[in-house]
């Protein structure tokens, strides 16, 4: 089986035997297959009434948890956020709070 197909086979139930040995990368995006977000003890919150659509928030995602649709962001996706807060430091419009778990 090719490298890249083996993380399609990982999934948030697999056994621990069923893993990939540590160190080993075997494709990129791999994080789309799992909902990262699950641990996330603080919460964004989109204000978009405040965004004035600078799109600065984006770039320092390190999850790429901020849509961006036709050159407008979007709400969080939380299936991915965890919640670093990246994104609240970098807003200097204040279109982001963060609520604690």
């Amino acid at each position: 089986m090719a490298k890249e197909n083996l993380m399609k086979d990982i999934h948030e139930k697999s056994a621990y035997a069923d893993l990939t040995p540590g160190g080993d990368i075997y494709g990129s995006g791999n994080s789309h297959f799992f909902n990262t977000g699950e641990w996330r003890t603080a919460t964004p919150v989109f204000v978009p009434e405040n965004c004035k659509q600078c799109l600065l928030c984006v770039p320092v995602c390190p999850d790429s948890a901020i849509p961006v649709v036709d050159g407008k962001r979007g709400d969080f996706d939380y299936d991915h956020c965890k919640g670093c807060g990246i994104c609240f430091k970098v807003c200097p419009f204040k279109a982001i709070t963060f609520n604690k778990d």
